[in-house]
């Protein structure tokens, strides 16, 4: 590798605003020998004859993709092509300042593994976004850090502009959905050393934007396919089989407490949800959740109290969904009681995951 850094960037239909972005990229890294990588899903609005301008001023070269589409895959092509072992990855459109990338440089010559920009560390932040791209992208970053917790040391898992030591991803396989390839990067490399440059993202002056609800749709499929291949599916489905136990506990000992010891049935229904209660939080910490319980008896105690407060959220729960779809919707009982045992359960998980077993 002859480069002392490597910039990727995936295009489609961003002539506008590709002269002046290679323009700010050597004015930002004056004395570096770094190379821009323009990975260009077949515009045909004539950007690879810009680049073709381009190159005779600008370490710049172009990869058009004519069988692909979406930009995380066009970033991972890039990525095979990169002639440095330090690679960022930043947008066309100008929403990412390219006056970053030296803090991103520093970073990562500082022993980062990753270090990206953000918009959500102090000083970093969103220019001219309306209410619904916030609640849009804030929802986007609760998602990933609700299930897939190894993303919570990170305020902008979300973010398209980055800089990493390719030496992490040496042999990782990546396979990302849509256009969130951080995402797939800190989930299946698992860096120890990531830093958060803050930036501000900016409005787009010129072209138009590419966000559309079908990548929406992808990101939640990708969110999904990292959830199988990190294990969090598997979790789940422990979860769910450990609260079927608890059914089976709960029943059984309500039957035999009423029926054999001869207390009255409310009596017997305490003891047998707390005993249940209990059974599920011991199951759940040796076999769902073993690689986040802290040891120690005091760690135990505080996680069963919080198990406790969880799952009366979930019986309350349970009991609401039972309740309104009977009585004001009109839906048969049994029927509403498994929408209310499955709400239930997703609370249950969700809320333990994000606060019992962090």
């Amino acid at each position: 590798m002859g480069k002392s850094l490597s910039l990727v960037i995936p295009t489609y239909r961003e002539r506008e605003n590709i002269a002046e972005l290679v323009r700010r990229i050597g004015e930002s890294l004056p004395g570096i020998d770094y190379e821009i990588v323009i990975v260009d899903d077949d515009s045909n609005d004539g950007t690879a004859e810009l680049i073709g301008e381009l190159s005779s001023r600008y370490p710049v070269r172009i990869l058009v993709r004519k069988d692909k589409k979406g930009l995380a895959s066009a970033v991972v092509n890039g990525l095979g092509v990169a002639d440095s072992r330090i690679v960022g990855v930043l947008d066309a459109d100008l929403q990412h300042p390219p006056e970053i990338i030296p803090n991103l440089l520093t970073a990562i010559h500082e022993g980062s593994e990753v270090a990206i920009g953000s918009r959500y560390v102090e000083g970093g932040g969103c220019e001219g976004w309306s209410l619904i791209r916030r609640i849009v992208s804030k929802g986007a970053i609760f998602l990933a850090h609700l299930f897939l917790p190894s993303t919570r040391k990170v305020s902008d898992p979300m973010s398209g502009f980055f800089m990493l030591d390719t030496g992490l991803i040496a042999h990782v396989r990546l396979e990302p959905t849509g256009y969130k390839i951080l995402l797939e990067i800190l989930l299946l490399a698992k860096p120890q050393r990531v830093t958060e440059v803050p930036f501000v993202f900016r409005a787009r002056e010129r072209g138009e934007s590419k966000l559309r609800l079908s990548q929406q749709v992808d990101y939640l499929k990708h969110v999904a396919s990292l959830m199988r291949r990190t294990g969090e599916w598997t979790r789940f489905a422990r979860f769910c089989l450990v609260g079927g136990s608890g059914v089976i506990v709960n029943m059984g000992l309500l039957w035999l407490l009423t029926e054999y010891v001869g207390l009255f049935y409310l009596v017997s229904a305490i003891i047998s949800i707390e005993t249940s209660i209990i059974t599920n939080f011991t199951l759940n910490d040796f076999f769902t959740f073993p690689d986040r319980r802290a040891r120690g008896f005091r760690c135990f105690v505080t996680r069963l109290l919080k198990f406790n407060l969880v799952s009366l959220g979930g019986l309350a729960i349970n009991l609401a969904v039972l309740w309104t779809l009977t009585s004001v919707l009109g839906v048969f009982y049994l029927v509403s009681n498994l929408f209310g045992i499955a709400t239930a359960t997703l609370w249950n998980y969700m809320v333990n995951s994000w606060w019992t077993w962090k």
